[in-house]
């Protein structure tokens, strides 16, 4: 393990994992509240390759790690992959958009981890290729988010069908209501562990605001990127149309520019993200889909083209930046009428954002003005005086 934790740059433990794996280690169930890019991968893996036994026949997995996106599943088996340099360790991605023939193939060479997506896992062990009988490891990455995204119902499924005497090992950049009666329910006395700071956002990330016009938002965005020369940048849009129509405007302007959303088929998401962890792709569209957990770390700039509509997807968002203690700018296009969603984003990580400037750009949109018409006349029928009408006397 010390030589694939050297080979991989870990030269000393974040908070996160220099609190939760002594933790995991003792066999605690842990609750571990951090914000993104602070390690919290490793913080599980790690002690769980540790602790795995030698593989046997027939086996079922011995660890599960479920995930909200496909991609973060790729990144998770990645990791284990990395830090089991060395070690015989099979390790098996299971999500949907890919064919489940080549996930199936693979359970039955009896790998000891399973990393995946609450609907693919469940479909799994619909099929009776997943076996949970020799489980002794749970992980709920990203748990916020997958509640967020409707997947409670599919988690609770399967921590039912764990076994009882099992370790639990829950990471979550928040932890409201809900997460806390998940954990009361299906965990077993955890351990609290909070690293998140009083002010959400860390201090190497600078963080600017535009008032700008809907109309005008494309045109500073174009001047903005222009002027900022970013190394690599995630644009965010709100909806997966908007990443359309945003990413067939920009490369009309700039070059090497793509996008991902939860509409594209599973391969074209690869090609992308590998293109972009690769450094290969400058520009990258996207909706929230890779708000959560993407650690790619040559990010230098976020661009919020759209307001997010919730304050943690803002952390989130600007989370993808100053990641590992690098330094990151994150700008928000905020529209006239979006001033309180920008009060509450705000107070959500207890800072002010500065507002930004862009030397010769006017971000109002032109105001139109109609040209003037003379005025009509009236119809000469209306100029007649109607005849009097008199009634007869009896």
């Amino acid at each position: 393990m010390s030589t694939a934790l050297r080979n991989a740059g870990y030269t000393e433990p974040t908070p996160v994992q220099a609190g939760v794996i002594p933790e995991a280690l003792e066999g605690h169930d842990v609750i571990g509240q951090a914000r993104t890019g602070t390690g919290k991968t490793a913080s599980f893996v790690i002690p769980i390759l540790e602790q795995l036994d030698p593989p046997k026949r027939n086996q079922g997995p011995q660890a599960l790690v479920l995930v909200p996106t496909r991609e973060l599943a790729v990144q998770v088996r990645d990791e284990v992959v990395k830090l089991s340099q060395g070690q015989r360790v099979q390790c098996v991605a299971a999500y949907g958009g890919k064919p489940i023939r080549g996930q199936i193939e693979k359970l039955r060479r009896h790998p000891q981890i399973v990393v995946g997506t609450p609907g693919r896992v469940i479909d799994h062990i619909g099929r009776g290729t997943l076996r949970l009988n020799d489980l002794w490891c749970i992980v709920l990455d990203e748990a916020d988010r997958m509640l967020d995204i409707g997947f409670r119902p599919d988690i609770e499924k399967i921590l039912r069908r764990c076994p009882t005497q099992r370790q639990t090992l829950l990471l979550s950049a928040t932890v409201p209501p809900p997460i806390e009666r998940l954990a009361k329910r299906y965990m077993h006395e955890p351990v609290m562990l909070n690293f998140s700071a009083k002010d959400m956002m860390v201090e190497t990330i600078e963080q600017f605001y535009f008032t700008v016009d809907n109309r005008m938002k494309f045109d500073l965005l174009v001047h903005l990127l222009e002027r900022e020369q970013a190394k690599q940048a995630i644009i965010f849009c709100r909806t997966k149309r908007g990443v359309d129509r945003l990413v067939t405007r920009l490369r009309k302007r700039l070059d090497s520019v793509d996008c991902i959303h939860g509409d594209l088929p599973q391969s074209s998401r690869d090609r992308v993200m590998k293109s972009f962890r690769d450094a290969r792709l400058r520009y990258l569209i996207a909706t929230d889909v890779v708000g959560r957990g993407i650690d790619v770390t040559g990010i230098s700039h976020i661009v919020n083209f759209d307001t997010p509509s919730f304050c943690d997807d803002y952390v989130h968002r600007v989370g993808r930046t100053g990641r590992m203690g690098r330094e990151g700018v994150a700008y928000t296009f905020v529209a006239p009428e979006e001033g309180p969603e920008l009060t509450r984003i705000e107070q959500r990580i207890n800072l002010q954002l500065k507002r930004g400037e862009l030397k010769g750009f006017n971000h109002s949109a032109p105001v139109e003005v109609a040209p003037e018409t003379p005025a009509t006349p009236p119809p000469a029928s209306l100029m007649k005086r109607p005849p009097k009408k008199y009634r007869r006397g009896l």
